[in-house]
């Protein structure tokens, strides 16, 4: 061989290393990018699982909100249907118990239409007053005031009337309508007639009063 032909074997050499150390870069360049693909979707595939996770979180805390309010609705509403019927039926207890009274009274009317002797009738209504008003006393502590000679008090009882008497201190003279209290409540005022102090009688403070 020739020297010549030596040197173009040996120029031809550089020439082929050169295409394989770029088609090495290459491939190294091709697998560098096939490996950040790799990483981005692996990124990816992990941000779209996060967001599904949250996604099915802020349904799951949807859900127990919405559930949450209807039961607040429907608690608020029943609440309101109990109060409403215990205002209806509040009175129910007053009302059976005086059912007892209102069949006395029409037992007494009954009897009325054939009797013979009034005293009768008016013993039975008599008994049946008592009996209502033990019943009320006794179960709602409801308590009726106002008797001629008690002290006149202007905050139970309500004055229709007035007179000048031999009295020390203001009395209750007549009664038109008992009062009634509630426990210690005033529920119904007693309308009176009053006889104040005409100047004939002393106190018993006044007369145990020593004379200056």
């Amino acid at each position: 061989m020739s020297d010549k032909e030596n040197e173009e074997i040996e120029q031809e050499k550089p020439a082929e290393e050169n295409q394989v150390e770029e088609t090495e870069a290459a491939a190294e360049s091709a697998e560098e990018e096939q490996a950040s693909e790799e990483v981005e979707k692996t990124d990816l595939e992990k941000a779209n699982d996060r967001i599904a996770e949250l996604e099915k979180q802020v349904e799951e805390l949807k859900d127990k909100y919405l559930r949450s309010v209807a039961d607040f609705q429907n608690l608020r509403k029943r609440a309101a249907q109990e109060k409403q019927e215990a205002f209806d039926y509040a009175n129910t207890n007053l009302l059976k118990d005086l059912l007892d009274s209102l069949d006395n009274f029409d037992r007494t009317v009954e009897a009325a239409a054939n009797a013979t002797d009034p005293k009768s009738i008016a013993e039975g209504v008599t008994m049946i007053n008592k009996s209502l008003v033990s019943m009320l006393e006794n179960n709602y502590n409801l308590v009726a005031y106002g008797k001629v000679g008690d002290a006149f008090d202007p905050d139970i009882h309500e004055a229709i009337g007035k007179s000048d008497d031999p009295v020390a201190e203001p009395v209750l003279k007549a009664v038109y309508l008992r009062g009634y209290k509630l426990k210690d409540r005033v529920i119904r005022h007693a309308k009176v007639m009053v006889s104040m102090p005409d100047g004939t009688v002393k106190s018993e403070e006044k007369a145990e009063e020593p004379e200056k």
